[in-house]
């Protein structure tokens, strides 16, 4: 990889991963063009870190996503599995000179604004084949597939059905992997519970496939700092994400393995199966990740794990639907963008393992996630800083509750995308200092020291870049009237905190688990999990719960 970079393989399981995935990586292709523009500023993060160079069969450089995704059989809708970009056809009559029978399978409609949205930046010709545009990287040499930025409406909540209706980056053959023994859309033939996912892996065929795409990709990397998995925890793509990370622990010891748990919000009392299903899935995936991880965060918009559902989380300069995942995925891929920012910096960056040991000590492998989306930059950073006074500056993103007032052991900081004019005062010379940040010299000094005033007694790490985060279309425009109406790109404050609040979101998670009468739902334990699995996950989400403890008498 050019300039050494530390390269990290991306897995998403799951439908929602799916939609939060694809978010995440039209944000990565949308800030890809950023160099090519002389008033730009240079490029802070690495693609490198995440994209892969290869070529097609015509000899043209390509620059894809490293990534293995899994879904389930329909939830591709018109992108075909093997891609559209390096069009592999293999003439079948080479290999085999006997009969041939062709079975037809009906075609799904193309998404029509994703369609248009392709066709009109010239990316896609009559035939549905990805076109390769070679561009600079900034500095001239290596070519990639990429596409312009688009000032096209957003997609109509008509339109998305699934998350390829809306990916705009082409994938390599090896990125998509299909569970074909399970269904998306259907009452019948559905993942839904941790069993389920589990025996999928240890079947020979999907995890041979898995294994061969692990290999494929780790192996043409120069230096791999790790794994990064996005997973959904609320079905069975939990126990996928077991087997997987286990997998990962086992194949490749001391790389970095990060797994973000993702839940859709909100949910509804009237559905006792799937909320009981749920709350058993979580607790599985969360216990089983936890085991297998570097490091694990669950990330959601809801506003709690367990099984009475709590009113999804506001943004004082958002306006979103909950009930829609393209739009709960949009912000959770922006705050990803963000709290993923220290393992692709270019210059210095923080490997994933010393990410996650810095935050993780002392058995604490969970962490918490908050962001502030938009982060305000009308005024100086000091001044923003010390009108939010005690208050926690970001939204809670992992279903723990309010923040406020609990303990943050470890966090890691990221503020991106303010000006570097209003890095620190501007107030005239000789004018009283409101705050001590005030006093600062660099924009560094002004939010390492609000952190200390936060904080004092949690280990910090915080960065701080010119680069916003883009969000252009197929992005929805979320945004309040407050705001431009061309917003491309948008300042943001995120934060991984390994706090407190997790002593009290766990041991209620257990506690609630253990008040389960089992015999009601024989169905989810038939799916390969016995009595013993539980109790040893309830013991587990107990003594996970007490690394969180601070200053409180033992949990019950």
């Amino acid at each position: 990889m050019a300039g050494g970079a530390r390269e990290v393989l991306t897995l998403q399981l799951g439908h929602f991963a799916g939609f939060v995935g694809a978010h995440w990586w039209n944000q990565q292709d949308a800030a890809l063009g950023r160099t090519n523009d002389a008033k730009e500023l240079p490029g802070e993060l690495c693609p490198d870190v995440l994209y892969r160079t290869g070529q097609t069969l015509h000899g043209q450089d390509t620059y894809t996503p490293r990534l293995i995704l899994m879904d389930l059989k329909g939830s591709l809708s018109s992108l075909k599995q093997e891609g559209g970009l390096y069009r592999d056809k293999l003439d079948a009559a080479i290999a085999w000179q006997g009969k041939l029978t062709t079975h037809k399978e009906e075609l799904c409609p193309k998404n029509p604004y994703l369609q248009d949205l392709l066709s009109a930046e010239g990316v896609l010709n009559s035939d549905d084949i990805w076109r390769v545009k070679s561009i600079p990287n900034g500095k001239g040499a290596l070519p990639f597939t990429t596409c312009k930025m688009l000032t096209s409406p957003t997609p109509t909540e008509g339109s998305i059905r699934v998350w390829s209706d809306f990916l705009r980056v082409p994938l390599h053959p090896r990125s998509i992997c299909m569970i074909h023994k399970y269904n998306h859309d259907g009452e019948t033939g559905r993942l839904e519970a941790f069993g389920q996912g589990e025996s999928i892996l240890k079947e020979p065929g999907y995890l041979e496939e898995l294994e061969d795409r692990l290999h494929f990709y780790v192996e043409e990397c120069d230096y791999l700092q790790g794994f990064q998995i996005l997973c959904d925890l609320h079905d069975g793509f939990s126990g996928v994400g077991a087997k997987t990370t286990e997998l990962l622990q086992d194949e490749y010891s001391g790389r970095g393995i990060i797994a973000w748990g993702l839940l859709p919000a909100p949910y509804s009392l009237g559905e006792p199966q799937k909320n009981i299903y749920r709350l058993l899935n979580t607790a599985f995936g969360l216990v089983h990740l936890a085991a297998h991880s570097s490091l694990v965060c669950p990330l959601s918009l809801g506003g709690s794990l367990g099984l009475r559902p709590e009113p999804p989380v506001t943004f004082p300069h958002l306006h979103y639907d909950a009930t829609m995942p393209f739009h709960c995925s949009a912000v959770l891929a922006t705050a990803l963008d963000t709290l993923t920012v220290p393992y692709r910096l270019r210059s210095s960056p923080v490997s994933m393992v010393h990410l996650a040991d810095m935050l993780s000590f002392s058995g604490k492998k969970m962490v918490t996630a908050g962001a502030t989306i938009p982060f305000p930059s009308s005024q100086s950073l000091p001044d923003t800083l010390m009108q939010l006074g005690g208050a926690t500056p970001w939204t809670p993103l992992s279903a723990c509750g309010n923040p406020s007032g609990t303990r943050c052991f470890a966090q890691s900081v990221v503020l991106r995308g303010i000006e570097g004019a209003r890095h620190t005062s501007q107030l005239t010379p000789g004018t009283a200092l409101p705050s001590p940040l005030h006093a600062c010299a660099t924009g560094e000094e002004v939010l390492a020291q609000y952190l200390q005033q936060q904080q004092p007694s949690a280990v910090s790490s915080s960065h701080l870049l010119l680069t916003p985060c883009k969000v252009v279309p197929p992005y929805p425009y979320l945004f309040s009237s407050s705001l431009s109406q061309q917003v491309e790109s948008i300042p943001v404050f995120g934060a991984l905190c390994s706090s407190s609040s997790l002593h009290q979101t766990l041991g209620g998670l257990a506690k609630e688990l253990s008040r389960l009468d089992l015999r009601r739902w024989a169905s989810f334990m038939a799916a390969g999990v016995e009595q013993d699995d539980l109790e040893e996950v309830l013991q587990e989400l107990y003594s996970l719960a007490q690394c969180y403890q601070d200053s409180e008498g033992l949990m019950d």
